[in-house]
């Protein structure tokens, strides 16, 4: 017999961690190599790890609602396969425990590991990122152990600050944790679920992270909306599908974005990454919760086209059925704000994306024409962007080309196919 173990595997490109959302085993099951043993919350997609073994599950070595980086042991299997794999070494596990640390001790595995023992990578980076002392930290893991949820936390409640060359030290007002919430009668608590609690996070990181900065342009969007109601109808009975306002928006976006490729672009650290693909992210609401699909090279499809992939992604996000793939590879964000009425908003940057834009509801209004009050259908475009990669210039150059496109749009200078 030999026990092997099962790591969090990487579950798309850009992903470097994921959350068990839900365990498929418990101790002492049987499994079949490629069974589902567990589902993973990444990037408010759910996808289940099967097996890379037959045998029996040994130990789960994380709990529900743990977050653990690609590679770390989620649990142990028991096969009646001779053991290839090496024992996990001192290489493999950041060692933070004194020199003199007994052999047994340094047996410990990560899930078992007490606050004042070994810590995951994750949780060691967020700690130094965020000048944690650990030792302040009480773990609500297996054990102790003190888990990244721990973490983020802490840093929620605004008692951690990054790291500096000279940090002073801080006060015991700015270091006093918040009081709980406390309920009253009347009061209704409602569970966090895995996509709530994905998405929560995702924001916070990007309005951490990001400076942002907002500008807006109005539109005159009156050719496309007469152009779009005089073909709506027909189009819906040869296609299928409804012909959007939004597919529209985001051919307009795709062409400024090959004109502006500065905004399709990444923070990096040391460098600005401009992508060459032009993927747009869109945002789809799925009853209380908020999905972002990717539309892959927008710029190469037509309105048509695009107008299916709105389609078939909100298809897909309502009845839970978007994969890992439909939602990576965006590297820009679009959301149809307009679509719950709103006129004016400002959005968070879909992060590590540099810009997000929010298109608005298309309202009746006067407008002066030539010293004359005409009643026209405009609309307010509001882009937020990461003032890191981009300016008020660039911005406003962008916004103004796909205006531009937009104002342009009518039946004799916009073709669907």
């Amino acid at each position: 017999m030999a026990v092997e173990k099962i790591t969090m595997p990487k579950l798309g490109e850009s992903v470097t961690e994921g959350t068990i959302s839900s365990w498929l085993v418990k101790p002492g099951d049987k499994v079949e190599k490629y069974d589902a043993i567990a589902e993973v919350l990444t990037d408010k997609v759910t996808a289940e790890i099967p097996s890379s073994f037959s045998g029996t599950i040994k130990e789960l070595l994380a709990e529900e609602d743990t977050t653990l980086e690609v590679g770390e042991v989620i649990c142990t299997i028991e096969t009646a396969e001779t053991s290839n794999v090496e024992v996990e070494t001192k290489e493999q596990i950041p060692d933070e425990t004194p020199k003199e640390t007994n052999e047994s001790a340094k047996q410990v595995t990560l899930a078992e590991a007490p606050a004042s023992g070994r810590f995951s990578p994750a949780v060691l980076r967020i700690a130094g990122e965020n000048n944690i002392d650990l030792n302040t930290i009480q773990g609500t893991g297996k054990g102790g152990r003190i888990t990244r949820k721990d973490l983020l936390q802490r840093i929620e409640t605004g008692s951690a600050a990054p790291k500096q060359e000279q940090l002073e030290q801080p006060t015991r007002e700015q270091t006093k944790t918040p009081e709980p919430v406390r309920t009253v009668a009347g009061d209704k608590e409602i569970p966090i679920n895995g996509v709530r609690k994905a998405i929560a996070k995702h924001m916070s990181v990007s309005k951490q992270e990001i400076p942002h900065a907002w500008m807006m342009v109005e539109v005159d969007a009156t050719g496309l909306v007469r152009y779009r109601n005089s073909v709506k109808d027909s189009f819906k009975k040869e296609e299928g599908y409804s012909l959007t306002y939004f597919a529209f928006f985001i051919k307009a976006v795709a062409q400024a974005l090959k004109e502006f490729p500065q905004l399709n672009s990444t923070w990096a650290g040391d460098k600005i990454i401009e992508h060459g693909n032009i993927n747009v992210s869109i945002a789809v609401a799925a009853g209380d919760l908020l999905y972002v699909p990717v539309i892959k090279n927008a710029d190469e499809k037509s309105i048509k086209g695009i107008a299916r992939e709105i389609s078939e992604l909100a298809l897909k996000a309502r009845n839970g059925k978007l994969t890992q793939a439909d939602m990576e590879g965006g590297t820009f964000t679009v959301n149809s704000t307009g679509s719950f009425g709103s006129i004016q908003s400002m959005g968070i940057i879909n992060h590590p994306q540099a810009a997000i834009l929010q298109v608005e509801s298309i309202v009746k209004r006067p407008v002066i024409i030539d010293d004359m009050i005409a009643v026209r259908d405009m609309v307010n475009l509001c882009l937020s962007i990461d003032h890191r990669i981009l300016d008020g210039l660039l911005a406003g150059k962008f916004l103004q080309a796909i205006k531009a496109a937009v104002e342009k749009i009518s039946k004799d200078n916009t073709a669907l196919y």
